[in-house]
């Protein structure tokens, strides 16, 4: 008989809500044998709402009766980045299971901890986003190395939501009632809020993964607008909200990624460009790489049409994991080399000077893709 899987769910906000309780508590999920063990949040009464309309099993408002609670067997934070750390090791120690919204952590010395601590205590970590489960991106890295581009020169990947108006309008941002008017302050402050940490994170997974680890990174980086205001509150920006690094994979490929405030030029996915053809978003010259009828493991029926689809494949894989034991390929050391070049990208802004990078990672072979 399949064994029971309960998740624990840190953060009844806006992924908590879209990216775990909304996926997992739908019907094929329950069949699969997972269930919703448990809710924690800290604002009073949002965690009993929250399992209250999506049907978890027990409520809390601090993470540590959470962690308490026999019944959990993995957690999936979605909580604010910078809380992630504690969170992990919490979490690591309790002998819970561990899934990480992005990014896993804000430094790589703590992404190193995560990893020693998960492997001295036998806990499994998967860490979001895990870009490279899309059957197109792992279709363009199979492009690249049977050589179909040739000579590979450059890349370029970026978004405009430095402001990050695009917050402030989501469902769990406008309403009036405590699921629904949820406090994104945390996104401006220091550690682990901005851009960098939030959406070029998607970036830097899906480049890295299909070109491979980064060796160097320069930056350019500042804060253009200084404030903003949610429902009349005056908020004040610690994070930058404009970043353009470049990147040098060697072999003297380099690659653009950008956040800023104004303009979209490439969108999210990646440009790649190489001496016989170019990678343009989702396409190789005229062949769309992307197939509505192949979509990341587990993302079948409804879950395909909902938002954050890729949270909940990321959280499935770590269930997989923890009751087949067969390794994801959402990897902690894939998330600690994003982790680094962020980090990395700061420290050149700050400095002026090109930082070489402490940490690599496998990228998926030919015979995997």
């Amino acid at each position: 008989m399949r064994k029971t899987i309960g998740i624990g769910v840190a953060g009844a906000g806006a992924i908590g809500i879209r990216g775990a309780l909304s996926h997992l508590s739908l019907q094929d999920v329950k069949d699969y044998g997972v269930r919703l063990a448990a809710i924690c949040d800290p604002v009073p009464g949002r965690a009993k709402a929250a399992a209250e309309k999506f049907g978890v099993t027990a409520y809390y408002e601090s993470y540590e009766e959470l962690l308490q609670d026999p019944n959990v067997d993995i957690v999936t934070l979605c909580t604010p980045i910078g809380l992630h750390y504690k969170q992990g090791v919490q979490a690591i120690e309790a002998g819970k299971h561990v899934h990480f919204n992005k990014t896993m952590t804000t430094r790589v010395e703590e992404a190193d901890d995560i990893i020693r601590r998960a492997a001295e205590n036998n806990i499994r970590v998967v860490a979001s986003p895990g870009m490279m489960l899309r059957p197109e991106n792992r279709k363009k890295r199979k492009l690249i190395l049977e050589g179909e581009l040739g000579q590979l020169g450059w890349a370029i990947a970026g978004t405009a939501r430095g402001t990050v108006a695009f917050h402030f309008e989501e469902e769990f941002r406008t309403g009036e009632n405590i699921l629904t008017s949820v406090n994104p302050e945390w996104y401006f402050k220091k550690p682990g809020g901005g851009p960098m940490y939030d959406i070029t994170s998607y970036m830097l997974h899906e480049l890295t993964g299909i070109l491979g680890p980064v060796q160097r990174v320069t930056a350019l980086s500042g804060q253009a607008v200084p404030e903003v205001f949610y429902q009349g509150k005056r908020i004040a920006k610690e994070m930058d909200d404009s970043t353009i690094l470049m990147l040098d994979f060697g072999s003297c490929l380099y690659a653009v990624v950008y956040t800023t405030i104004a303009g979209e030029i490439t969108g999210w996915s990646p440009n790649i460009y190489g001496t016989h053809g170019a990678l343009i978003g989702s396409k190789f010259g005229d062949t769309e790489l992307k197939d509505p009828a192949l979509t990341q493991p587990h993302v079948k029926g409804e879950h395909a049409h909902m938002r954050e689809a890729h949270v909940f494949a990321d959280i499935m894989q770590l269930v997989d994991w923890v009751r087949d034991g067969t390794p994801s390929i959402v990897t902690a050391e894939h998330a600690r080399h994003v982790v680094d070049i962020i980090e990395s990208g700061y420290r050149a802004a700050e400095t002026g000077q090109t930082q070489q990078l402490c940490t690599t990672f496998e990228p998926l072979p030919l015979e995997q893709l």
